[in-house]
């Protein structure tokens, strides 16, 4: 395994000043969004599919710093029903384009949300369900049956085409696939292109454990963020972790993402990238910087001191 830096954290930085200072933190390996959520600071993605001489200088930058761009993201919902979902659609194919013309494998991204029925036009996460109210499954063989499986089977047949091998699906909240039964599903319905970017945060805060996720997972770990997150004591205690406050209250939070070790010890890390490297995973851990509780600077050198202390034991 080997550390790499997701970039938008450095998004206030050009293009070539960013690689510079990921060169200076000792890393080699970059993950670059092209769009959906992120405004996609370093790559326009317009250009780079239109201009060879703009793709060639953009690889030329890099080789220049000994850094490698190990995927693509394009993280949003292209299940979202309305012009939001229209343009991320467009975002994802351009992005699996781009990566044919850069020779990227891999894409990492979200699996999408859709909304509850053909009539709403806001995409719904249903997080709870029994026997009542029966609607409630209704609703979610809708969005798995007749929006987000035909999707996905169209987009991984644009992927194969494109030559990417690996969707990397990042485990995150408001989506279909959110942990690993929710990924086979997905996985079991459209083929193997399809696997997981195992960011363990997202599955900490809901209350799942990352290594027994991991085993669970195996060869379907196809990308690993590096990122923590801190359950705040006296309030997840009182409210649990079902959390709507924005992510910049983060005093008010039942739970906050921060950088790597404030949330869990080096001890639980290690474990963790031990069970990664015993089940075969020798990708890259893409550090996602997003501390909100103490600045970008401090979280990045907190973060890239813990990772390479755990990733290289």
């Amino acid at each position: 395994m080997e550390l790499s830096y997701c970039t938008d954290s450095m998004g206030n930085l050009p293009f070539e000043r960013m690689l510079d200072k990921v060169a200076e933190l000792g890393i080699h390996y970059v993950e670059m969004t092209t769009g959906g959520w992120s405004p996609a600071p370093h790559i326009n993605l317009d250009e780079l599919l239109e201009n060879d001489l703009s793709r060639k200088k953009f690889i030329a930058e890099l080789k220049e710093r000994n850094i490698e761009l190990c995927a693509l993201n394009c993280s949003g919902n292209p299940l979202d029903p309305g012009e939001l979902g229209k343009e991320h659609r467009a975002v994802t194919e351009k992005t699996m384009e781009l990566a044919k013309l850069l020779g990227i494998k891999k894409v990492v991204m979200m699996s999408g949300l859709p909304a509850a029925s053909p009539e709403d036009k806001i995409p719904n996460w249903i997080t709870y369900t029994v026997s009542w109210p029966e609607s409630l499954q209704d609703v979610l063989n809708y969005q798995w049956n007749e929006v987000a499986i035909p999707y996905w089977k169209k987009l991984v047949k644009k992927a194969e085409d494109c030559g990417v091998e690996k969707i990397a699906l990042e485990n995150f909240s408001s989506q279909l696939v959110y942990n690993p039964e929710t990924l086979f599903k997905l996985r079991n319905a459209v083929g193997p292109v399809v696997g997981l970017n195992l960011d363990p945060s997202h599955l900490l805060w809901m209350g799942a454990d990352p290594i027994a996720s991991a085993r669970e997972l195996g060869n379907a770990i196809y990308h690993v963020h590096g990122k923590d997150v801190r359950m705040e004591r006296g309030l997840v205690d009182v409210n649990g972790v079902m959390e709507t406050k924005v992510v910049t209250d983060v005093g008010s939070r039942a739970w906050n993402y921060v950088a790597v070790g404030c949330g869990h010890d080096m001890q639980w890390w290690k474990e963790f990238f031990s069970v990664l490297k015993m089940l075969g995973y020798d990708g890259p851990v893409s550090l996602e910087m997003e501390d909100l509780t103490m600045s970008v600077e401090a979280g990045i050198k907190t973060s890239v001191d813990a990772l390479k202390q755990a990733i290289s034991m």
